[in-house]
C-alpha cells in the first residue's frame, strides 16, 4: 500500500470516506474520539458455534415437552409494569427493569414524581414467564381448554448484580399446567427433569419442599405473620450459612427462643420418609403444616414407583422467595459443576386471582438454559456435531469445478446435509484454512501434492485422493517419498480385487473407499446380505495379507 500524502512515518493507513456533501474526506484508521462498542453488564453475544449449543439445550428441552402433551407460548417482552409489581416479594420487585414512557414524559410532572419513576414508567421488562402466563390465561379464559398444558422458551430480565452464573438477561426454559390440584402435575414434574438432564448428560439431584410446610413451621414458633420473613432468609442458608440466615432472621424480628426452635428443623438429617415422619411429629399443631407433609408424602411415594434415576430429596432449607407459590416447590442442582441452581418452580394456587380469575391452581418448573450451558461447557458436554453448521466444504477450483459442485451441492443438501463450496475460485490453501478454523469435518478430494500439503498445513489428518482411478497408484507413491507421514484415503475407482487393493496399499494408500462396490445397489435391493458379508471378508483377508 502506499503512502498517503499527509500520512507521517509509523501511522497507519488512511481510509477515504465519501462526506455527507459528497466530496472525499480522509480519516484515520482510528478516530480519537471513536466510541469503543460494548454491550451492557450482565448480558453476552453468541457466536455462531454458541448458538449451535444453545439450540441443542433448548430443541432437547422443546422434545420432551413436547412428549408429555405441553403446547408451545409466547408474550411479550414487556409487560405493562402493574402486571409485575408485587407479584415477586421486596426483593423482586426490586429487581424490575422499568421502562421510560415514550415521548415527552415529563411534561407537567414535579421533580418529585419524577424522581419517584411511577408516573414515567408505566411498563417494564418480564421478569419470568410465571406471571406473564397468569395474565394471559386470564386475558384468553374464553379461548382455552382446562387444564391447560404450555411450554414457553424466552429471554427475561433481572437487574441483578451480574456475576458467575448470573445474568441481567437470559433465557427461561418454563412448563406449567393450570387448571387442576391433581398430584399428579407434580409428579410429571419430576419426570421430566430427569428426561431432560438424562438426554444432555447432567447429573442433578432435584430438591423438594413444600410451602404449607414452611408455614406450619412458622405458626408452630409462634411467627406464623412473619412466614415470608422467614422464607427468604432461610433460603439463602446455602449461600450464607447457618449462623448468617440466624442473624438474619434477627434482623427481620424473631426473638432468640424462636431461632432456637427454628434451628433443629433446618439441621433436620435423614432421608426424605425419616424427615416426613418427624415433620408430623413437629406439625402436629398445624393443620396446613400437616395438608403440604401430606402432599409431599404423595409425590415422593409415586415418584419411588416410577424407579427414576434422578435423587430426589426433601430439603427444608428450600423456600424459593416468590409470593405466588403455596404448595410443592423445587429446585435442581448439578452434581459435577459448582454453580447455582439451574432449573426451579412450584406450585400456585391463585395467581391468576390477582388478575380476576381466582381458585385457577397450577404448578411449574423452569430450566435455566444460561446456566445448563455452563454446565455442559465447563464439562465438555456437547456432542461434537453441535459444534459445526456445514458438514461438508467444496473447493472452488475454477468455472469447470465450479459446475460440477452447485450439481453436487444440490444432491447434498436435498439429501439432508449441509453442504456450501467457497464462493470464489481461490488459492487451495486460503479454501482449506477456511474450512478448518470453521470446524467442517469433510471436504471432498485432493488431486495434487500441493493439494495434499495444504489440507494437511490446514490440519487435515487423513486426505482423500480423489478420483483414484484417474490419479492412479503412481500418484499415491509419488506423493509418499516426499511425505511419508502422509495418511492417504483413496476413492473413486477402487476396485474389490486383490491386484487393485494390492496395488494401492503397496503405493502407500493407507485406506480406501469403496462402498458402491462392497454393497451394490441391486445387492441390497434384494437382500443379498450374505454377498455383502463375504465381499466384506474377502476385502479385509486381501489388506490384511498385503
Amino acid at each position: 500500500m502506499r503512502k498517503e500524502k499527509g500520512q507521517k512515518k509509523g501511522e497507519g493507513p488512511l481510509l477515504r470516506l465519501p462526506s455527507r456533501s459528497g466530496s472525499d474526506e480522509r480519516y484515520k484508521h482510528t478516530e480519537p474520539n471513536m466510541q469503543k462498542p460494548s454491550i451492557p453488564k450482565g448480558t453476552r453475544d453468541f457466536s455462531p458455534v454458541e448458538m449451535m449449543r444453545r439450540n441443542y439445550i433448548f430443541d432437547t428441552i422443546r422434545s420432551v415437552f413436547r412428549t408429555y402433551g405441553f403446547a408451545p407460548l409466547e408474550t411479550p417482552a414487556m409487560e405493562n409494569l402493574s402486571t409485575l409489581l408485587g407479584k415477586y416479594g421486596d426483593e423482586g420487585d426490586k429487581l424490575l427493569f422499568k421502562i421510560l414512557n415514550s415521548g415527552d414524559y415529563a411534561a407537567g410532572l414535579s421533580d418529585d414524581e419524577v424522581r419517584q419513576a411511577s408516573r414515567i414508567c408505566e411498563k417494564g421488562l418480564r421478569y419470568d414467564l410465571t406471571v406473564p402466563f397468569a395474565r394471559y390465561v386470564v386475558q384468553h379464559q374464553s379461548e382455552l381448554t382446562f387444564p391447560f398444558k404450555r411450554y414457553q422458551i424466552q429471554p427475561v430480565w433481572r437487574a441483578d448484580r451480574p456475576q458467575k452464573g448470573r445474568y441481567r438477561e437470559f433465557y427461561q426454559c418454563d412448563v406449567d399446567v393450570i387448571g387442576t390440584r391433581s398430584l399428579l402435575c407434580e409428579v410429571e414434574l419430576v419426570e421430566i427433569v430427569d428426561e431432560v438432564f438424562r438426554r444432555l448428560g447432567i447429573r442433578v439431584a432435584l430438591k423438594m419442599n413444600n410451602r404449607k410446610i414452611l408455614y406450619g413451621i412458622a405458626e408452630t414458633i409462634g411467627h406464623a405473620d412473619k412466614m415470608m420473613d422467614i422464607t427468604v432468609a432461610i433460603d439463602k442458608l446455602d449461600k450464607i450459612g447457618l449462623e448468617n440466615v440466624k442473624a438474619e432472621l434477627r434482623e427481620r424480628g424473631l426473638d432468640d427462643e424462636a431461632v432456637g426452635r427454628l434451628q433443629p428443623i433446618l439441621e433436620m438429617s435423614g432421608d426424605s420418609a425419616q424427615k416426613i415422619a418427624l415433620l408430623r411429629e413437629i406439625l402436629a399443631g398445624s393443620e396446613t403444616g400437616l395438608k403440604g407433609v401430606d402432599e409431599i408424602e404423595t409425590v415422593f411415594t409415586h415418584v419411588g414407583r416410577l424407579g427414576l434415576g434422578l435423587p430426589v430429596e426433601l430439603d427444608l432449607s428450600l423456600a424459593r422467595g416468590l409470593n405466588y407459590y403455596t404448595g410443592a416447590i423445587f429446585e435442581v442442582k448439578a452434581l459435577d459443576y459448582a454453580i447455582g441452581s439451574i432449573s426451579g418452580g412450584g406450585r400456585y394456587d391463585d395467581l391468576t386471582g390477582i388478575f380476576g380469575m381466582p381458585n385457577l391452581s397450577g404448578v411449574g418448573i423452569s430450566f435455566g438454559a444460561d446456566r445448563i450451558y455452563d454446565v455442559m461447557t465447563g464439562l465438555g458436554l456437547f456432542p461434537e456435531e453441535v459444534n459445526f453448521s456445514t458438514r461438508v466444504f467444496l473447493t472452488n477450483l475454477g468455472e469447470e469445478e465450479q459446475t460440477a459442485a452447485l450439481g453436487l451441492l444440490r444432491q447434498l443438501r436435498q439429501a439432508g446435509i449441509a453442504a456450501e463450496i467457497y464462493p470464489e475460485p481461490g488459492k487451495m490453501k486460503k479454501q482449506m484454512e477456511y474450512a478448518n478454523r470453521r470446524g467442517i469435518p469433510y471436504v471432498p478430494g485432493c488431486g495434487s501434492v500441493s493439494e495434499v500439503g495444504f489440507a494437511q498445513e490446514a490440519g487435515c489428518e487423513v486426505c482423500k485422493l480423489f478420483p483414484g482411478d484417474v490419479l492412479g497408484p503412481k500418484m499415491v507413491k509419488g506423493l509418499m517419498a516426499p511425505m511419508p507421514w502422509s495418511k492417504i484415503m483413496v476413492t473413486g475407482g477402487v476396485e474389490p480385487t486383490e491386484e487393485n487393493l494390492t496395488s494401492w496399499f503397496k503405493a502407500g494408500a493407507f485406506a480406501v473407499g469403496m462402498g458402491s462396490k462392497l454393497f451394490p445397489k441391486d445387492v441390497v435391493a434384494n437382500g443379498d446380505w450374505q454377498f455383502i458379508r463375504d465381499k466384506c471378508a474377502e476385502c479385509f483377508s486381501i489388506i490384511n495379507n498385503k
